[in-house]
C-alpha cells in the first residue's frame, strides 16, 4: 500500500502540528483514546488518514489502530503512524508513553501543501479537532503553524541545548503560532488573566485550565503582513518585556526569507543547480535559489587551442582508448546503483553524477589519496567518453592522464585536469561541474 509522503511536495510549505498531552493511564487504552480518534475523524476531512502504520500497513479502521499500537508496544511505550494515498500529504506519529513512567500522548503531525489551509472553514475545523484533543488530555503546549516560519523561529528548542529542551520543554512564552494551545502551567506562569486578554482572531479558556489561542482565522496566510502584526501583537501582549516593533520586524525577515523566489541560474548549470535547491532543506530553499540566481560558475580553464594541443605519446593508441573505457567503467560500477543513467554516458548522465556526487558530500567523506587515486581517473575517463560519443570529440591519448585530450572542434578538452579541480571540495562540484564543461564544450565545437 503505498502512501504519499510530504517529500514527494518538495516545493510546498507544510502545516505542522505539535501535540504534547497526558492521559488517564488509570482507563483501559481503547476506551481512553476513542475519543481522540472521533474527533479526527470528525474534523480531518479531506486530509482524513486512509492508512494506518503498526509493523506493516492496513487501510484505516478502529481495529486497526488498536491492532498497530498493540504490535508497536515495546515495555513502556507504544507509537503509530497515519499517512494517506492521495493528495494532500499527511505524516501523522502517535506516541504514547506508558506507566510506570508518566503516561503522556504525543503528536507530529504534517500535512502538505500549506496552502490546503487557505480556507477558513478547514482552519477552523482543524482548530476545533485540537481543541476537542487538547479538552481531553491536557496540554503542556501545542502549536499548529507553517513548519518552514517554525524552524526559523527557532522550534523546538529555541537555542537551548538538547539536554535543556528536553528538560523544559515550552516553558515560557518562545513564540506565537497560529494556533497554540497553552497549557494551566504555562498560563499561570504568564497570568491567567493576562492570557485570556490577548489580542489575537480567537482566545478560549478550556474545562481543564488550558487555554487555546489562534491569532489569525487561517493558517495559509501567516506571512501576510497582517497576520504578522497579529502574531506580533500577541506575543508583545504575553511577553511584556518584548518590543512589538522589534517583533514585527523579525517575523518580516522570515516572511521575505520565504517569499518564493523564480529560479534563474545560469543556463550552463540549471539543470544541476535545479536538483541541488531540491534537497535543500525548505526554509533556507528560496535564499539559496536567489544565491544561485546570482552566482555565475567560473569559466572553464581545462582547454586549450586545437592548434596547441599535445601529440600522442603512447605506443599503442587502441590500447589507451581501452584504458579510458576501463576507466570510464569503473565509475559506472561505482555509481550505478543510486544513478542509473550512468550506463548510457549522456550529458543528462554527467548531472546525475554531479547530483550525486554534491549529495553525498563526496569530496569531504572520502580518503584524499582514494579519490585521487582511483575517482579522479575514473571521473575524467567518463567525462572524455561523453565528449567524445556526444561532441564528436577524438582522444589524443598521453601517457600522463593529466595531459591526455580530447579534440572537440577548434579545442581539446583535458577532462582529467577537470576531474582532479572538481574532486577538491564540495564547493568544487558546483565551481567545476561536469555538467558545465559539456556546455562550454558544446558550444564552442563549431
Amino acid at each position: 500500500m503505498k502512501v504519499l509522503s510530504v517529500h514527494d511536495l518538495k516545493l510546498e510549505e507544510s502545516l505542522v502540528l505539535t501535540f504534547e498531552g497526558t492521559f488517564d493511564s488509570r482507563k483501559a487504552l481503547e476506551s481512553e483514546l476513542t475519543p481522540f480518534f472521533q474527533a479526527l475523524e470528525q474534523y480531518a476531512g479531506e486530509w482524513m488518514p486512509d492508512v494506518v502504520n503498526g509493523k506493516r500497513r492496513r487501510k484505516y479502521a478502529r481495529a486497526a489502530i488498536w491492532k498497530a499500537l498493540d504490535e508497536r508496544r515495546d515495555g513502556n511505550s507504544t507509537a503509530m503512524g497515519l499517512y494517506r494515498t492521495k493528495w494532500p500529504a499527511l505524516d501523522m506519529s502517535l506516541w504514547l508513553t506508558l506507566p510506570p513512567r508518566p503516561p503522556s500522548l504525543e503528536v507530529r503531525l504534517w500535512v502538505k501543501p500549506l496552502s490546503f489551509f487557505a480556507e477558513a472553514e478547514r482552519c477552523r475545523q482543524f482548530v476545533e479537532m485540537v481543541r476537542g484533543w487538547a479538552c481531553r488530555h491536557s496540554v503542556t503546549h501545542a502549536m499548529a503553524h507553517s513548519d518552514d516560519d517554525a524552524v526559523l523561529a527557532g522550534s523546538p528548542d529555541f537555542g537551548r541545548d538538547d539536554k535543556t529542551w528536553h528538560r523544559d520543554g515550552f516553558d515560557k512564552i518562545y513564540e506565537v503560532f497560529w494556533l497554540n494551545v497553552f497549557g494551566p502551567k504555562l498560563v499561570e506562569s504568564v497570568g491567567r488573566e493576562r492570557v485570556l486578554s490577548t489580542p489575537a482572531w480567537r482566545v478560549e479558556e478550556l474545562p481543564n485550565g488550558c487555554v487555546l489561542l489562534v491569532t489569525w482565522p487561517t493558517a495559509a496566510d501567516f506571512a501576510s503582513d497582517e497576520a504578522r502584526r497579529a502574531q506580533a501583537r500577541a506575543h508583545a501582549h504575553l511577553r511584556p518585556d518584548l518590543d512589538f516593533d522589534t517583533l514585527l520586524r523579525t517575523l518580516r525577515e522570515r516572511s521575505a526569507t520565504l517569499a518564493p523566489v523564480e529560479p534563474r541560474f545560469h543556463p550552463e548549470v540549471a539543470p544541476f543547480l535545479a536538483r541541488v535547491v531540491d534537497r535543500i532543506a525548505s526554509h533556507e530553499r528560496q535564499r539559496k535559489i536567489a544565491e544561485f540566481n546570482a552566482w555565475r560558475p567560473p569559466e572553464p580553464e581545462e582547454w586549450r587551442p586545437a592548434d596547441a594541443a599535445l601529440p600522442p605519446d603512447v605506443e599503442s593508441l587502441e590500447r589507451a582508448l581501452d584504458h579510458y573505457s576501463d576507466l570510464a567503467e569503473l565509475l559506472v560500477a561505482l555509481m550505478h546503483t543510486k544513478v542509473p543513467s550512468v550506463f548510457e554516458e549522456t550529458p543528462e548522465s554527467l548531472t546525475d553524477v554531479d547530483y550525486q556526487f554534491w549529495l553525498q558530500d563526496f569530496p569531504r567523506i572520502f580518503e584524499r589519496e582514494r579519490i585521487d587515486a582511483h575517482a579522479v581517473p575514473a571521473i575524467g575517463a567518463y567525462l572524455g567518453q561523453v565528449l567524445v560519443r556526444h561532441l564528436g570529440g577524438q582522444w589524443i591519448p598521453r601517457q600522463n592522464l593529466m595531459e591526455a585530450q580530447v579534440l572537440v572542434g577548434t579545442r581539446v578538452w583535458l577532462p582529467f585536469v577537470r576531474a582532479w579541480r572538481y574532486m577538491r571540495s564540495c564547493q568544487s562540484l558546483l565551481d567545476s561541474s561536469l555538467t558545465q564543461l559539456y556546455r562550454v564544450a558544446e558550444r564552442h565545437r563549431s
